[in-house]
């Protein structure tokens, strides 16, 4: 007597395969989305730069009549005519300068500072450090008034110390919470190994610790140029001179002189962006760079 077919049940196998295609599909649906948010910050960062550089070919009634489109005729007189100021170059001379310096005054100083709280235990230590972390919530325009005061009385105004050594200062919080970091990463036994070398705590912060810590201070050392880049406040209160301004002040008193003339006002702006550009460019090669040397050193 045969036995009645049995009817068939999904089998564990078809749960799986359902199961993968499902989680398939909703990480596709996510990569998608991610694209697509991605794409629209892209546009949103790239459009106006591109308006901007097109309207720094146009003249003003091209600007009205086709904001948008390409010139029609191409105008290069706008980029030239700032190319040929003096002053122009004398602001990029001055921003160069100032960034600079300020990096690398914030950077000695941090890194001094972050050995010492990093390697070395003694009383007052954390306090000292918290003193540090509580510029973080200072504000720069809180200060600016105070800072104006005492740097007239110390005779800096329309100086670039003026402005170097403010800007070094509130730069130092962060780029010391930064270092201090990776500083009590490095094991300790690689400081006992170099001490019974022979090397000195001065010499072990140099030849070895600064080495290994150079993705930290790659990375301390661009945010330090590029808050110090676009700093306007401090450098408009400071100088007064214009031989002295910096090309975010330069910017301002450009577009208030020509004010009815967006074409060349556009045109720069474009040109004030170039050396920026440029930096992010190299800078993210030097970051990757050291990145790569402080993971091969063993």
């Amino acid at each position: 007597m045969s036995r009645p077919a049995r009817s068939p049940h999904p089998t564990a196998g078809g749960s799986t395969s359902a199961a993968v295609a499902g989680t398939r599909h909703r990480r596709t649906l996510r990569d998608l989305s991610l694209h697509a948010v991605s794409a629209l910050v892209g546009l949103l960062i790239i459009v106006p730069i591109v308006f901007a550089v097109l309207g720094g070919f146009k003249d003003n009634s091209q600007l009205s009549t086709n904001p948008f489109g390409l010139p029609a005729p191409w105008i290069p007189a706008n980029y030239l005519e700032i190319l040929g100021s003096g002053s122009f170059w004398r602001q990029l001379f001055n921003s160069t300068l100032i960034a600079a310096s300020a990096a690398l005054l914030v950077v000695v100083v941090a890194a001094l500072a972050s050995f010492i709280f990093a390697r070395y235990a003694f009383r007052g230590r954390e306090l000292v450090f918290l003193f540090f972390t509580i510029g973080l919530m200072f504000p720069f325009a809180v200060a600016i008034l105070p800072l104006f005061i005492l740097l007239r009385t110390l005779g800096l105004l329309d100086n670039p110390l003026g402005v170097i050594l403010p800007q070094a200062a509130f730069g130092l919080p962060v780029t010391i919470i930064i270092l201090r970091s990776f500083f009590r990463a490095i094991p300790a036994e690689l400081e006992e190994a170099a001490i019974l070398d022979g090397c000195t705590p001065f010499g072990f912060f140099w030849r070895v610790l600064l080495p290994m810590a150079r993705p930290a201070i790659a990375t301390v050392s661009v945010l330090a140029i590029v808050a110090s880049w676009n700093n306007f406040m401090l450098p408009l209160v400071v100088f007064n001179d214009p031989s002295w301004w910096t090309i975010p002040v330069g910017v301002q008193e450009f577009q208030g002189q020509y004010a009815d003339d967006s074409a060349k006002v556009l045109a720069y702006v474009v040109l004030a962006m170039v050396p920026a550009l440029a930096f992010y460019a190299v800078a993210e090669r030097q970051l990757i760079g050291g990145l790569t040397v402080g993971a091969t050193k063993g």
